[in-house]
């Protein structure tokens, strides 16, 4: 399966600069001040790259939501109990969760994919790809084995190459997922692990300090290889986090714009960036999630998210609203007007465009 991983990330290409400097001119011609739409026009331009082609359009939206359980929550590390994962990985497939409601109002799609949650789920809506019913309690050893990793990896490859969409996003479910996604953070950028864990759904006092007792206790077992992301994966991380892992490399690998949700996604998207650094062209952050380690895991890779709401919910929330800035994007580089198309002669801009003629010094 490793091959098989290392030829799936091979190719992996950088992005087109040949599209992405037509994109550029095209947003030059457009009858607006230079750069006057930021995010919207480094977005057109980044599809371009990723796409070969200048004009897009993000018809088809979709949503991949990766649920398992981990072993590490009967260290008391989250307030919900683990029967939540099952139900919330039901409800996400009738719309009744935060994400799945958002992707019913915004007119997309949804595949939930089991992949180690601990219950048999009956429910015929959930894909089943469960590897295992949950994974082990980190803090006493390994959370699985690096074959059931690379399983999860190849699942969540699959099923991106797989799933019919201009752009996907990826989520998760399951409970104890920030604890897993913490340790696995505090590993590979070998940072404090008081500085990467947040306190997830919320927990008290005594809690929080169990749970970043338990996150160094973990480390401290199971010694996982920073330069091995498949051995961090294995050792602290879950079943859920690597699947959406492999989904980050399916959708880089087929040419496709792929959205981070929140700190879980965001970890994920830096574990397939650490197996590929070309993918991270093919990323959109979506939210700056409210938890302390998103921004180390976006400064990692060089990512700003989108928009700041102070959301924290998780499930992909954040990839819905991501979507319809995207194709705002679009809707911008493909339908606003030329300046010749709008009967503007553009050389009053030729002064202003020899350099930035916008930025204010010292201004915040």
């Amino acid at each position: 399966m490793e091959q098989r991983l290392q030829k799936i990330c091979s190719q992996i290409s950088p992005l087109d600069e040949a599209a992405m400097a037509k994109a550029r001119e095209r947003q030059a011609q457009l009858a607006k001040p230079p750069g006057s739409l930021g995010r919207l026009e480094d977005l057109s331009i980044q599809l371009a790259g990723i796409t070969s082609k200048v004009h897009n359009k993000i018809e088809k939206k979709h949503l991949l939501v990766f649920a398992a359980d981990n072993g590490v929550v009967a260290e008391g590390v989250s307030s919900a109990p683990q029967s939540v994962t099952l139900m919330q990985t039901i409800n996400l497939t009738r719309h009744k969760t935060g994400a799945s409601t958002l992707c019913k109002h915004l007119g997309c799609g949804i595949t939930v994919c089991d992949v180690g949650v601990n219950a048999d789920i009956k429910d015929p809506k959930v894909l089943n790809r469960k590897i295992a019913y949950g994974t082990q309690n980190i803090a006493g050893g390994p959370a699985m084995t690096r074959e059931q990793a690379m399983q999860a990896i190849m699942t969540g490859i699959e099923l991106a190459k797989n799933t019919d969409a201009d752009v996907l996003g990826i989520g998760e479910m399951g409970i104890g997922n920030t604890t897993t996604s913490s340790a696995v953070l505090s590993v590979l950028l070998d940072a404090d692990v008081d500085a990467v864990t947040g306190r997830g759904g919320g927990i008290t006092d005594d809690s929080f300090r169990k749970k970043k007792e338990v996150i160094k206790t973990a480390i401290e077992v199971n010694q996982p290889d920073k330069n091995d992301v498949i051995d961090v994966l294995s050792k602290v991380g879950g079943f859920d986090i690597a699947a959406m892992c492999g989904a980050f490399l399916g959708a880089a690998a087929t040419h496709r714009p792929v959205v981070i949700d929140g700190f879980i996604s965001a970890v994920a998207a830096l574990c397939a960036y650490k197996l590929c650094p070309n993918s991270v062209h093919y990323f959109i952050p979506s939210h700056a999630s409210y938890e302390i380690g998103y921004k180390l895991a976006m400064d990692a890779m060089d990512l700003q998210p989108l928009f700041l709401l102070g959301m924290r919910l998780g499930e992909g929330s954040g990839c819905p609203l991501a979507f319809e800035i995207l194709d705002a994007a679009c809707a911008i580089i493909n339908d606003m007007a030329t300046f010749d198309q709008a009967g503007i002669d553009d050389g009053y801009l030729d002064e202003i465009r020899q350099g930035d003629k916008f930025t204010v010094e010292g201004a915040k």
